[in-house]
């Protein structure tokens, strides 16, 4: 598996498949270095289906058309064989091709290509499932964040304290941010108001309103093209900092904890990227939604005292609950249902690292199975729950 670094990325939204990943593309393309006339992208299924609601267009464009004109090619019905998220750069010179380049962006602001599976730093950890790293914590006598600090790069605990300042820094911006979304749908922002409400109830209702204020605050920022941290992905990007970000705040955590914590949650992440998917559009939302959700429990429960059996126990059935999930964006936007989903998932999260840390944590379904399963359900699912905006809720919504 690569370093965490790999896992977190900070970026704009709206999406780190559909956004960050074709402006990382457009930059590596660019970089060729080719005298021109004009640039031609053709976006392919999922990125031509819902790219201009993802902003694709405008991301592939902020860094090619400082070079020369460049115009987008929209073809939705043609899926190309490596992933759903296709894209071919095309360089023109006096009417001629110079030169191309079929790329694609498999999530989390990845991109890769069959002869460069992954563009990314070199392979830093040895195990790549979450049985090998339990079998090693075992025998070891450590834990998950131990693992990080053995085998990641050496200043991965700087890394993610930034990571965990930007985390913090965007629900701030959320929190205090206010109006109606871009992108058509009026939707309007949340996060503050249900933050100022969580202040005229109970305790129950007050420690619930505050973690969902936090995960809009997020999903908010992400969804207005603002600056958020891939964890695992834009759309996804509210659960696990509202979680640590509730909990640091209610428990006054030292901040090595938070990034310990920060770090298990990379774990898991990187093993479902590692081993299936957290691209929408090659596996829908339980991709996205429910790994992000596995990635929180695992962090709430080792912030709660966890064992490593335990964390695991939680991670896996936060992703277990999220099996099937769908990726119907209305309109193409991470509108609707995507930042609703933020919330409830973070709540989910914490539900589910109460119930691993009162178990003794052996269970019947180990949380690698669970990524096997995901893999398959999403490759099972059509294409009109896969990022795609052509059935479930985005078929079935009509705008006033």
């Amino acid at each position: 598996m690569e370093s965490l670094k790999e896992l977190y990325k900070i970026g704009n939204g709206p999406s780190s498949s559909h956004t960050m990943g074709p402006k990382k593309a457009a930059e590596s393309f660019l970089a060729r270095g080719n005298d021109v006339d004009s640039f031609r992208v053709t976006l392919y299924g999922s990125l031509a289906a819902t790219g201009k609601g993802h902003l694709t267009d405008a991301a592939i464009c902020s860094v090619l058309e400082k070079a020369a004109p460049t115009q987008i090619v929209w073809k939705p019905d043609v899926v190309l064989d490596f992933h759903a998220n296709g894209m071919m750069f095309e360089a023109v010179k006096e009417g001629k091709t110079v030169d191309s380049w079929t790329v694609f962006s498999v999530g989390g602001g990845t991109i890769a290509s069959p002869e460069m599976p992954h563009i990314a730093d070199d392979t830093v950890y040895p195990l790549n499932t979450i049985e090998e790293i339990l079998a090693w914590a075992d025998r070891e006598g450590k834990t998950f964040w131990e693992y990080v600090q053995d085998y990641d790069l050496p200043d991965i605990w700087d890394y993610l304290d930034h990571i965990w300042q930007e985390m913090c820094n965007t629900i701030d911006r959320g929190l205090n941010n206010d109006g109606v979304l871009p992108g058509g749908l009026k939707v309007a922002r949340k996060a503050c108001t249900y933050w100022v409400k969580a202040k005229e109830y109970g305790k129950t209702v007050s420690y619930r309103s505050k973690l969902y204020a936090y995960a809009l605050a997020t999903s908010e920022e992400n969804a207005s093209g603002g600056q958020v941290v891939t964890a695992p992905t834009c759309g996804s990007s509210g659960v696990l900092p509202a979680v640590l970000y509730h909990l640091a705040s209610i428990n006054d955590y030292r901040r090595i904890r938070i990034l310990r914590a920060l770090a298990t949650a990379g774990i898991f992440g990187n093993v479902v990227k590692c081993n299936a998917s957290i691209s929408g559009a090659e596996v829908g939302c339980q991709g996205e939604i429910g790994v992000a959700c596995a990635m929180a429990a695992a962090a709430a429960c080792q912030l709660m005292g966890g064992t490593p059996t335990q964390i695991e126990y939680a991670a896996e059935m936060a992703l277990e609950h999220h099996l099937g999930l769908t990726c119907d964006p209305v309109c193409g936007l991470v509108q609707i249902p995507c930042i609703e989903r933020n919330a409830v998932a973070a709540a989910r999260a914490i539900d589910s690292a109460t119930y691993a840390i009162l178990s003794d944590g052996k269970h019947r379904v180990a949380f690698d199975r669970v990524v096997d399963v995901m893999k398959e359900t999403g490759h099972n699912l059509p294409s009109l729950y896969r990022e795609t905006s052509g059935g479930g809720l985005a078929k079935h919504y009509k705008m006033d």
